[in-house]
C-alpha cells in the first residue's frame, strides 16, 4: 500500500461511498476510505492514522485541487473584472509580501502563506529577484545571479528556492502578483533600475525569456512589472524584460507597479502587455480609484498599494476605509500592506495576526456574500443624497448600486446621518442590515419601502457599512453566505 503522502486525490465521492475520506493509490482500480477516526484497516492490515496526517493530506489535495480550478486568471468580457478559469468572478484580496522569497527560509515562509491562507487572502506581491531588503542573496546564502548583477548568469540554486515559495502559495490557493524587475523608489538603491541600465535591452530580455520560460507552467502567477517608480530611461529595458517573458509564456496576465500616483496604465498603456491596471495612491484614495474606473477603454484594476498598517502613523481606519473604498469604486480587489510583514522584519511573525488582517477577512465575507462585480458606483450621488462627507476627505462616503437595484451598498469612515433614494432598491420592500468592519457582525435595521427618501443613523460610532437588499431576494446577512452568480 502507498503510504499517506503518496496518495492521489479521489475527487468524487464513490457511488453509494460511506462517510469518511477517500483516497486512491497508485493503481487507480483501488480507492480507500479512511473514517474519520484513528484506526483504520486496508486489505487486512490494521494501522494507526492520526486525524492530523489525514487532515494534512486533505488539505494538500483541495488547495492543489483550489489552485488549478482558479488560476492563470483572465480578464472578464466586459473587462471590469478578472475571472478565474470557470469564468467566475474573481476578487483579489492580496497583502504586500515583497521580500518573502528572499527573506525568508522555507519553514518561515510556510507559516507566513498559512497565515494567509487561513485569513482568505488569495494573492500576494512578491519580488522575484530582491535588491535591498532582504537580499538579494537569500536565507540559504544563494544570489539570484552567479556574477552579482548581470542578468545572463541566473542561479539555479536561488531559483530552486523560488519555485518551491510559489509552488507552495499555490497549494494553499494563493496566486502570486511576481515582480521580475522592480526598479525601486526614487533616489534610493532599493530596485534594479541601475542594472536594467546597465544589462542593456537584450540581456533585459533574455531575462524575461528565462523567467518567462521557467514559469510558464506555474499557474498561480500574475507578472507585476516594475516597482515604486516609473521606468523612464529605463524604460526600454524594462519593456524588453515584458516582451521577453511574453515570448515564453502566453498564460498569465501582466500588471506594473509605478511611482505612486501613476497607475498602469498612466506608464505602459501602450506598451502591447498590460492587462490589469492597478492604483497607486497617498493622495485622495476614492479620487484616483474613480479615475481608474472611468478610464477609456475600460481596464480592470486593482488598488495595489495606499497607506500601509505599520508605516505613516496609518490608523485602523484608515487602512479599512481604503480597502472599501476600493470595491465600491469599481475596484476588481485590493491589496493591504503592514510593516514588518512586507519586507519581514524581526517579529514579523506577531503581525501576522493584526487588526488590518483581521479586518480584511470580514471585508471579503461581507463582498462575497453579495454580488460584488455587479455594482456600479453611485458616482452621481443618486442613491446616497446627502450626508456624503467631503469629496475630497478622509470621510467621504461611497456607495455603489447593483445594476438590477437588488443591492445598494455604502461605507462611511464616520458615522453620521444620511438620506438614500429608496427607489433605487429594487422590489417593494428592501432589507436593510448594518455591517460592522471591526466585528464583520450584521444587524437588521428594519424593513422599509422602496419608495421616497429614508435617512439612516449608523447604531454607534466608527465605520460602518449599510447594506440594502430587494426583500424578494431573501438573501442572508451580509457576510454569512457566499453569494452565487
Amino acid at each position: 500500500m502507498s503510504q499517506v503522502g503518496d496518495f492521489g486525490c479521489v475527487q468524487n465521492l464513490p457511488p453509494g461511498g460511506a462517510a469518511g475520506l477517500y483516497f486512491s493509490d497508485k493503481n487507480p482500480s483501488k480507492t480507500y476510505r479512511f473514517p474519520t477516526r484513528a484506526t483504520v484497516s486496508i486489505n487486512g492490515t490494521s494501522m494507526t492514522q492520526t486525524i492530523r496526517s489525514i487532515l494534512f493530506t486533505v488539505l494538500v489535495c483541495a488547495s492543489a485541487a483550489f489552485a488549478a480550478e482558479h488560476y492563470p486568471l483572465h480578464v472578464s468580457p466586459d473587462h471590469r473584472h478578472l475571472v478565474d478559469q470557470s469564468g467566475a468572478p474573481f476578487l483579489v484580496q492580496g497583502d504586500a509580501a515583497w521580500s518573502l522569497i528572499s527573506g525568508l527560509t522555507r519553514e518561515e515562509a510556510e507559516v507566513y502563506l498559512e497565515g494567509r491562507r487561513r485569513q482568505g487572502f488569495n494573492s500576494i506581491i512578491v519580488n522575484l529577484i530582491e535588491h535591498k531588503f532582504r537580499g538579494p542573496v537569500n536565507r540559504y546564502g544563494e544570489g539570484p545571479f552567479t556574477t552579482p548583477g548581470d542578468f545572463s548568469t541566473p542561479n539555479e540554486k536561488y531559483f530552486q528556492h523560488a519555485d518551491w515559495v510559489i509552488r507552495k502559495a499555490g497549494e494553499k490557493g494563493i496566486q502570486v502578483f511576481l515582480a521580475p524587475i522592480y526598479l525601486g523608489y526614487i533616489g534610493t538603491e532599493e530596485g534594479w533600475v541601475d542594472e536594467v541600465l546597465a544589462n542593456g535591452p537584450e540581456k533585459s530580455r533574455n531575462w524575461g525569456r528565462y523567467v518567462g520560460k521557467r514559469y510558464r507552467g506555474f499557474d498561480n502567477i500574475l507578472w507585476i512589472i516594475g516597482g515604486d517608480r516609473n521606468p523612464d530611461k529605463a524604460r526600454e529595458g524594462v519593456d524588453a524584460v515584458a516582451q521577453g517573458i511574453k515570448e515564453f509564456d502566453d498564460r498569465h496576465l501582466f500588471t506594473a507597479h509605478c511611482h505612486p500616483e501613476n497607475s498602469a496604465v498612466d506608464q505602459y498603456r501602450d506598451d502591447g502587455w498590460l492587462d490589469l491596471n492597478d492604483t497607486y495612491t497617498y493622495d485622495i484614495v476614492h479620487a484616483m480609484l474613480l479615475r481608474d474606473f472611468n478610464r477609456e477603454p475600460v481596464i480592470p484594476f486593482v488598488l495595489i498599494e495606499s497607506s500601509y498598517e505599520g508605516e505613516h502613523n496609518a490608523s485602523a481606519v484608515q487602512v479599512r476605509r481604503q480597502a472599501y473604498w476600493a470595491v465600491l469604486c469599481g475596484a476588481t480587489g485590493q491589496f493591504m500592506g503592514n510593516r514588518p510583514i512586507w519586507l519581514f522584519d524581526p517579529r514579523w511573525e506577531d503581525a501576522i495576526d493584526s487588526i488590518g488582517a483581521q479586518d480584511m477577512t470580514r471585508l471579503y465575507s461581507l463582498f462575497t456574500s453579495r454580488l460584488w462585480y455587479e455594482l456600479v458606483p453611485d458616482q452621481k450621488h443618486e442613491v446616497v443624497v446627502d450626508g456624503l462627507g467631503e469629496f475630497r476627505g478622509l470621510d467621504y462616503l461611497a456607495a455603489a448600486r447593483t445594476s438590477d437595484g437588488g443591492t445598494v451598498m455604502a461605507y462611511l469612515p464616520t458615522a453620521r446621518p444620511f438620506s438614500v433614494d429608496m427607489s433605487k432598491v429594487s422590489g417593494t420592500m428592501a432589507a436593510a442590515w448594518w455591517f460592522n468592519p471591526r466585528s464583520g457582525k450584521s444587524n437588521l435595521a428594519g424593513k422599509f419601502p422602496t419608495s421616497g427618501k429614508k435617512q439612516f443613523t449608523p447604531p454607534g460610532e466608527g465605520d460602518w457599512v449599510l447594506v440594502l437588499d430587494d426583500v424578494a431576494r431573501n438573501l442572508a446577512a451580509p457576510g454569512q453566505n457566499q453569494a452565487k452568480p
